[in-house]
């Protein structure tokens, strides 16, 4: 019996749910499921639609998080010049 999706096949507002990790877990296994020489075309074809569906969701995610990370880099080197307030760094245990 061939082995059915974790979400039920469906892809879109449902991955909303799952984490990042899960929804490129699922886009592994589609891929190899695709490649399975005994699928038929038409479930191939479904698994391939999900797949980019999947795919064009995860990417946008990455370019959201990227751009994060970018406005996070670049106000942490506007800042590098200026002293921690906790006296983490001072090496005097702590004392101020």
């Amino acid at each position: 019996m061939a082995k059915t999706a974790k979400n039920g096949g469906k892809a879109g507002n449902e991955n909303k749910k799952e984490s990042f990790e899960e929804r490129l877990e699922r886009l592994e296994e589609l891929g190899e499921r695709i490649r399975e020489t005994d699928i038929p075309l038409e479930k191939a074809l479904k698994a391939f639609e999900e797949g980019v569906v999947l795919a064009r969701t995860l990417e946008k995610e990455l370019d959201k998080i990227e751009s994060r990370v970018e406005i996070l880099k670049n106000s942490t080197d506007a800042k590098t010049s200026e002293v921690p307030e906790l006296g983490l760094f001072d090496g005097d245990d702590g004392e101020q």
